[in-house]
Parts: C-alpha cells; sequence; structure tokens
C-alpha cells in the first residue's frame, strides 16, 4: 500500500539533539541588550553573568547553599573541572549507559588513572542496577543519556546518608526533568541543551558537601589554570558571582538571559518539563501504534522525554545503518527535520529532540512524514530486490 506525502509539514524542523531548537520567541533583536565590547570584568559584564547564575538558582529550585559558576568548555568543561578536582579523595564508581557516560569511564580510567575505581556499563537501551552502586563512593554517571535516550528515572537509589559525592553529568536533562538536589553534589549542563542557548558554556551547580571535598583534597595530579576553583585551600568565590575564569561570550550570555526569560513565561521549571513530556508522549505513542518502530529504551520508566532514542524493528532493516541513513536524508531533503540521525556511537535508527524549546505543533507534523519516510524506503528496497 502506498505512503503519500503528508500535506502538513513542521514550522521548524529543527530537531537536533544539540545545539537544539531556540525557543519558539527568539529574535537576533531580543539581544540588543548584551554588551557588546566591553569586558566581561566591567561591572556590566559581571551583573549580567550574576543575573544568569541567579535566574538559573530560581528557575531550577537550587537551593541557597549550592554554588552556580560559569565556566568554559561547555558541560564537558564543567564535568571534567569536577572530576579533575575532586576524585582521588576516596574510592570510586563510574556508571555509563551510552557514549557520554563511557567517556567519563575513559576520564577516570585512562587519564586519571584512579586506584579503585568500579565501572558498571550497561548497553544502549538499558540502565546499570543503581541498587547495586556503592554511593558510600564517589559515583559519576549521566542523568539523562543524550545518545541512548535512557535516563535515571528518579533519586530514589541514591541514599540520603551516603558517604560519597554524587557527581552527575545533568545535560539533556536540567530544565526537563526533576533533579532531586538533596541527592546531587556535582550537576552541570551546558546552554545548548534543554534551552536552546548558545554553545561553549558550561554551569557547574556544587553542594556544600563537593566544596568541603574542593576545600580539603588535593588532586595527585596536575591542574590546568581553567580547571582550579580554590586558593590557598579555600573556594575561589568569584567563580560563583559570575567572576569567570576565562573569557566569555557577552553575546551568549544575553541570549541565555532571554531563554530563561521564556522559561519563566511558559511556567518555569513545571511548564518546561510539561512540555517536554508532551512532546515526548507524542513520539512514543507514534512508535506503540506501529509494529517496525520502537523507543531505544527497554524500560518504560527510564524513557528519556528529551533525546528520544528510536530504533527500527522490521526484522529486514533491524540494525541497518545505511537503512536508517537513508530514512534520515529523505526527511531532511523534504525539509521536515533536520539532524535527526543516530549518534554515531549509538544503534542505527532515529533521534528526536523533544525538549522544551520545540512545539508539539511540529511533533505532530512530523510524524506522519517519519510513516512516510520508512514505508518509502521500505518499498524501494523491496523493488530493488
Amino acid at each position: 500500500m502506498a505512503h503519500p506525502q503528508p500535506a502538513a509539514r513542521p514550522d521548524n524542523p529543527r530537531f537536533s539533539s544539540g545545539p537544539c531548537a531556540k525557543p519558539p520567541t527568539f529574535s537576533l533583536d531580543a539581544l540588543s541588550g548584551a554588551p557588546l565590547g566591553r569586558s566581561h570584568r566591567a561591572a556590566d559584564g559581571k551583573a549580567k553573568l550574576k543575573q544568569a547564575i541567579d535566574e538559573t538558582r530560581a528557575l531550577l529550585g537550587v537551593p541557597d547553599d549550592y554554588r552556580i559558576g560559569i565556566v568554559p568548555a561547555s558541560d564537558t568543561g564543567a564535568y571534567e573541572m569536577a572530576m579533575w578536582t575532586m576524585l582521588g579523595a576516596r574510592p570510586s564508581e563510574t556508571l555509563a549507559w551510552e557514549s557520554f557516560g563511557k567517556g567519563w569511564v575513559t576520564d577516570a580510567v585512562k587519564q586519571l588513572k584512579l586506584d579503585d575505581n568500579t565501572v558498571r556499563e550497561a548497553e544502549y537501551g538499558e540502565i546499570v542496577d543503581l541498587a547495586a552502586v556503592d554511593w558510600d563512593r564517589d559515583v559519576c554517571f549521566t542523568w539523562n543519556g543524550t545518545t541512548s535516550g535512557v535516563r535515571v528515572p528518579d533519586g530514589s537509589a541514591i541514599p540520603d546518608g551516603r558517604a560519597g559525592l554524587t557527581l552527575c553529568d545533568a545535560t539533556s536533562a536540567a530544565f526537563a526533568q526533576d533533579l532531586p538536589w538533596d541527592k546531587l553534589d556535582v550537576t552541570t549542563f551546558s546552554w545548548q541543551k534543554v534551552m536552546g542557548g548558545e554553545a561553549a558554556h558550561g554551569m557547574l551547580i556544587l553542594s556544600p558537601r563537593a566544596v568541603e571535598r574542593l576545600e580539603s583534597h588535593t588532586p595527585a595530579w596536575p591542574l590546568p589554570k581553567i580547571f582550579r576553583m580554590t586558593k590557598g585551600g579555600k573556594l575561589n568565590e568569584g567563580i560563583f558571582r559570575g567572576e569567570t575564569i576565562n573569557t566569555p561570550s557577552m553575546l551568549c550570555v544575553e541570549d541565555y538571559l532571554q531563554a530563561l526569560a521564556w522559561g519563566r513565561s511558559v511556567g518555569g521549571l513545571r511548564g518546561l518539563m510539561d512540555r517536554a513530556d508532551r512532546n515526548a508522549g507524542l513520539v512514543w505513542e507514534f512508535c506503540d501504534a506501529r509494529d517496525w518502530i520502537a523507543n531505544l529504551a527497554t524500560d518504560p520508566a527510564t524513557r528519556s522525554n528529551t533525546s528520544v532514542c528510536l530504533k527500527f524493528t522490521d526484522d529486514a532493516v533491524a540494525g541497518d545503518a545505511d537503512f536508517a541513513k537513508a530514512v534520515q536524508k529523505r526527511l531532511e531533503a523534504e525539509g521536515v527535520a533536520l539532524d535527526v540521525g543516530s549518534y554515531r556511537d549509538a544503534p542505527a535508527g532515529l533521534r528526536i529532540w523533544c525538549g522544551a524549546t520545540v512545539e508539539a505543533s511540529d511533533i505532530e507534523a512530523l510524524l506522519p512524514w517519519i510513516d512516510w519516510a520508512y514505508h518509502a524506503e521500505a518499498s524501494q528496497r523491496r523493488a530493488a530486490a
């Protein structure tokens, strides 16, 4: 049976998992207040950076005694700052169920060469047994697997009385999922994910326990300048007041402030989470109604509501990277979905960003096109066989 092309098209075909779609109200004119050509250490620059920190705290509900800093090199820079400055004080565990988690495993094992580190890994679509983790060790993990679409369901596995620190890579989760701050000692994310900000800047959030570790532990390895967060054994508080370690882009700061303002306008954190949940739910319903496509996450409780990863399940094409790429190219050629291929290290399939900056109407318009592209490519394959 032929599948005709759908009549409707997404108004915005940008479903990339990072950098993600800009907020629907984005306008270059809104960035006119950026203090361009000024020192970021001038009063105006520091005020903007401090505003970004304060508004992040308010929107995410970060406790008053947690520090928030803007640091170099996106989420990667923020997370590596934490690993290189805090690990090594006690035994550790590194958890991985997708490519970025595997990167932190590589840091722990091959770069830092930690003496007593346990590695726990799961295949794409699965998650490690969180109940088996020794939380009296320092534990490194991603909350939301951007490349696998698998997320931590909640913080119940993390005990309140843990002796170790929890180092959580929360990019793709912050602003879309309910992060339990009392269970997280280090939390990192980047502007270019859920809020659709511009890239290159990372956010580093530290609990009082993490600050105590920084002030009591001297790493056994040398630290690059951009990783150093203490002076004379005390936390460099300036970093957490907007006095950044290196030069930030004030244009990107202004863009992030506009994204935060938009987040407040749609109902704050609850509104942002609801938008992502609705978007992801539309994709899940689409998959549940078809026998040739499925969510890569095997357990519904661990499905991501932002980076929704899909696999083709028809025996004739399951795991076929060429087929998945051909479907992706059809969608891109029609201008209905850009950058929706699976991550290069992940199983073949599609990855649809469903974070809050994506409109539900665009998801609704996209899904019939996935139906069309799949059947068009499958029919071509059968005709050529």
